[in-house]
């Protein structure tokens, strides 16, 4: 089979969409690409245009580091189980006992998962012999603020669960994975929006077509 060779990019077998492979400096593009056509610089339905305008703006005017994290945002995992540890930007990472923090620049979204949000509703933060349950609920409210006091412009700040309106603002950023996913019980996402693993196999093939 004739093997075509992309010397600055990667190399695959025409007609073969299973070979294809990118370079180890542009492993993580594909999905770079993929938030970026979910991003607010792209999808401009539902902003006006003097929102797109801002959002742009904004991009042009930062570094790299906070480029990126407009692009494809980071989403940290607080746990009983872990410490603070950041995790794949997929529906499949909602569970029902931590809380998430997702960064998306203009917006910061602290989500409680179900447990976590009956525990919190039961008011079991305030009782002291559940004083780890407090430091829990704490510790994301601390690291969101940190952000909060160092950029500039001054991210929207959301705190929510499954069951309120706000939760969007994260759903709007996860990978909406394949619908075989583990959601430990959570909320599906529906949307006419295709996963990452889709858009990548529809780019490969047409890449090796």
């Amino acid at each position: 089979m004739h093997m075509v060779w992309t010397p600055n990019f990667g190399d695959y077998q025409k007609g073969n969409p299973s070979s294809f492979s990118l370079s180890s400096q542009l492993s993580i593009f594909q999905q770079f690409v993929f938030h970026l056509r979910r991003s607010q610089f792209v999808q401009v339905f539902n902003n006006s245009p003097d929102e797109t305008a801002y959002f742009r703006m904004i991009l042009y005017r930062e570094n790299v580091s906070n480029s990126i994290v407009m692009i494809q945002p980071s989403l940290i995992s607080f746990s009983f189980h872990s410490p603070a540890e950041p995790i794949l930007l997929d529906v499949a990472s909602i569970a029902a006992d931590i809380i998430l923090l997702l960064d998306s620049y203009f917006t910061l979204v602290i989500f409680h998962g179900s447990t976590i949000a009956q525990w919190r509703k039961a008011g079991y933060h305030n009782q002291p012999e559940h004083q780890a349950f407090e430091h829990l609920l704490q510790s994301p409210r601390d690291y969101a603020d940190t952000i909060v006091s160092e950029r500039f412009p001054t991210p929207r700040l959301v705190i929510c669960d499954q069951y309120g309106s706000q939760a969007r603002f994260l759903l709007a950023k996860l990978n909406p994975s394949d619908g075989e996913a583990p959601l430990s019980g959570e909320s599906n996402v529906f949307t006419d929006d295709v996963s990452l693993s889709v858009f990548l196999d529809h780019l490969q093939r047409l890449i090796v077509h």
